[in-house]
């Protein structure tokens, strides 16, 4: 199939020039201002539509195997397509666990025949994520995108020290879920003034940057890449921000709802519920100041999906956990783009380009590269409705909002895969 882009404004070169796309045997053939309509078997006229590189989530929980009536495969990546994603990378807390072989084996499967879009899985760092002996690392290495023990800690330092000298010598990385078991104190809201007004358990900020600040030790020791999942903390970015001045090779990520929302946002539902906590406003501006100086590397989505009926038992019994991939890009351009915080094309930098520097995955807008692309309307102006997700997790603490940006279409390696017109 031979497909042109026409009239579009494409992200060239971190910068949007109105431009056409030609499309051959999944590639990108030709980028032009002017390029003729014969010879295509399908052209799209997109009337200053925006092409973007499609977007890349290096955090994304698609829950199979082991719980399909959360999400699967197929669904998660069809969400992911609706929401401009085309390369997402999906957590390992799964049954069995991918900490062999044999384990990856079957999600490595079900990715080959099931996924909408291009899906790499993480191994975890230890058996079962239960934090006492190493997964085989070395048997999953050319079969990851890297380590993770995601939804829990890794609480003993010297299992994190062996984890990170044996990664360091794979050539991996190791993306770290930081929390400190011995802190929680049952809490699961933050630890802040809407859990104080509301008489809620709260979780506290150390229980956060604290197994950062060990990590960040064990790095100097290892010189093992390092990526923080999910902060939410002012300490968390400063203790991140201090450890890239001394040039250690640490990244970082967080996720919309720590951008937009605070603890006093907060209402009495599950979908406000998610790990680590949304926190307060003072850290919800260290966050931004974080992704403004190049502290922050990536905004992932941290989708998690759950069962209706997981997430509604309130703010202390429903499970932790918000679905992200239909919503994240017009939350962010709506509350961080449109406001005059950051640049369009400052957003595209942290929802593709970082991503594909540390990771290594996703494609940029660029001839001889593959088609895979993501086109958005920015004017049009919609209320989120999770009934319309894609996703089977419903639940996100934006449904309701007014938004602007709709991605209308998303090619994988030049198939036409989401197309909402």
């Amino acid at each position: 199939m031979k497909l042109l882009l026409k009239n579009a404004q494409v992200f060239l070169n971190k910068e949007f020039k109105k431009s056409d796309i030609s499309i051959e045997n999944d590639y990108i053939i030709n980028i032009a201002p002017a390029i003729s309509e014969q010879g295509f078997d399908n052209v799209y006229n997109l009337n200053n539509l925006y092409i973007f590189p499609g977007l890349v989530d290096v955090h994304t929980h698609l829950r199979e195997p082991g719980f399909l009536y959360k999400e699967t495969i197929e669904t998660g990546s069809m969400a992911g397509a609706r929401g401009g994603y085309t390369s997402i990378c999906a957590m390992p807390n799964l049954k069995p666990t991918p900490d062999s072989v044999e384990n990856l084996k079957l999600e490595l499967e079900a990715i080959k025949n099931t996924a909408k879009i291009h899906v790499y899985p993480y191994g975890t760092i230890t058996k079962g994520e239960e934090g006492n002996e190493l997964a085989d690392l070395e048997e999953m290495a050319d079969k990851v995108i890297g380590f993770s023990d995601d939804g829990k800690g890794v609480q003993k330092e010297e299992m994190m020290l062996a984890a990170m000298r044996k990664v360091k010598q794979l050539g991996k990385l190791i993306a770290a879920h930081c929390e400190d078991n011995s802190l929680l104190e049952g809490g699961y809201i933050h630890k802040g003034e809407y859990a104080k007004l509301h008489n809620h358990k709260g979780i506290c900020s150390e229980s956060e940057w604290k197994p950062i600040e060990r990590d960040i030790e064990l790095v100097r020791k290892t010189g093992c890449r390092y990526h923080v999942c999910h902060i939410s903390t002012k300490e968390s970015v400063e203790l991140i921000r201090e450890a890239k001045k001394e040039g250690l090779p640490i990244t970082c990520e967080t996720a919309p709802h720590y951008l937009v929302l605070d603890d006093m946002c907060l209402k009495e539902d599950g979908r406000f519920k998610m790990n680590p906590p949304i926190r307060s406003k003072e850290d919800k501006n260290a966050l931004i100041e974080g992704l403004k100086d190049g502290t922050i590397d990536v905004i992932a989505t941290d989708h998690a999906p759950h069962s209706k009926e997981e997430k509604s038992k309130g703010l202390e019994k429903s499970l932790m956990g918000v679905v992200g991939l239909e919503v994240s890009f017009p939350v962010l351009y709506t509350n961080l783009v449109k406001t005059g915080i950051i640049t369009l094309e400052k957003l595209i930098e942290l929802m593709n380009i970082n991503a594909r520097k540390i990771f290594g995955i996703g494609t940029e807008l660029k001839i001889g590269e593959k088609a895979d692309i993501a086109v958005f309307d920015l004017r049009e102006e919609y209320n989120i409705d999770s009934d319309t997700f894609l996703s089977k997790g419903k639940s996100t603490p934006f449904d309701g909002a007014k938004v602007c940006g709709k991605c209308v279409m998303t090619f994988v390696s030049g198939n036409l895969v989401w197309n909402a017109k």
